[in-house]
């Protein structure tokens, strides 16, 4: 027999005064309760309750073994409270991982929004622009750039991560606003070092498609090294609407070329296939879906 079912029977026996009110209480046999009992004090080797024909009483162990069995059991029902209250609330460590600038300044800018929420969830966030093995890695959630060919991931889309083209009005100032495309040639365009193509910066209007060779005397493979320079007025950057909008809504720096689509990728959030879907995971995807999904709007600056 089950020793933990034994403790049980065995306290309802003290509690109720006699085996025939636990077999009640229990709805198992007087037989089944002594049973119980019995193999209780076989397993100890001590003798638990004084028997006699009207009555059972506790003996000196058994009363102290009753005490703990009571308190043992009180353990093992606030650990199933707690298993069951983490599978209804946002609760325990949730570790994300995204690209750095998406993460760093758009996600990070709205996580206080989230704890405050759910105040039981810890946030683990790491930041790397490599695509990450969520099942290898140990991560549970993740935001993705660009196309999705593991099948094995269950996506929500979410905005599109758009591209700005935009420059300083010191250096507008100094040295002209450009008006096609096509002038870009004539600027000191400082670009992102990726692979062989850094320096070819793609757009699109009513449907025509044309790409520039641009030039700058500067470059960086790290788009906040980027907007540090264009903000110091050294030239003009193409980078990520989420690592710009902040400063384009202060006025540090001047969208360009605004009736020119440029490129743009798409941006979902994503998780194992077989991941389970705990309160926390369901509730981290739903937040990330009202600030970035496709119906949120265009980002916005971080306060």
């Amino acid at each position: 027999m089950d020793r933990l079912t034994s403790m049980q029977i065995f306290v309802r026996v003290v509690e109720k005064g006699g085996f025939s009110a636990a077999a009640e209480e229990a709805r198992i046999s007087p037989t089944m309760v002594g049973k119980h009992v019995r193999q209780l004090e076989e397993q100890l080797g001590v003798r638990l309750l004084n028997r006699t024909t009207r009555r059972q009483s506790l003996t000196e162990i058994g009363q102290l073994y009753f005490e703990r069995c009571k308190q043992a059991l009180l353990e093992i029902e606030a650990a199933d409270a707690s298993v069951k209250q983490m599978q209804l609330l946002p609760r325990g460590v949730l570790r994300v991982t995204a690209p750095a600038t998406f993460g760093g300044q758009m996600l990070a800018a709205v996580v206080r929004a989230y704890l405050e929420r759910y105040p039981d969830v810890e946030l683990d966030l790491s930041l790397n622009d490599r695509v990450v093995d969520l099942v290898e890695e140990g991560f549970e959630v993740a935001i993705r750039i660009g196309a999705l060919p593991d099948s094995t991931l269950v996506a929500r889309p979410l905005q599109p991560y758009r591209a700005l083209v935009c420059a300083a009005p010191e250096y507008l100032a100094r040295c002209g606003t450009p008006q096609t495309p096509q002038q870009l040639r004539d600027h000191n365009c400082m670009s992102f070092v990726h692979g062989n193509h850094y320096n070819r910066w793609r757009f699109s209007k009513d449907g025509v498609e044309q790409e520039v060779e641009v030039h700058g005397n500067f470059r960086a493979n790290n788009g906040l090294a980027l907007r540090t320079a264009a903000l110091n007025g050294i030239g003009i950057i193409m980078q990520p609407e989420a690592l710009l909008c902040g400063e384009i809504a202060a006025g540090r720096l001047r969208r360009l070329l605004v009736g020119y689509e440029l490129e743009h990728r798409a941006m979902h959030i994503v998780v194992a296939s077989n991941r389970k879907m705990t309160p926390k995971l369901t509730s981290f995807i739903e937040f990330v879906v009202e600030h970035f999904g496709r119906d949120a709007g265009s980002f916005t600056a971080p306060d």
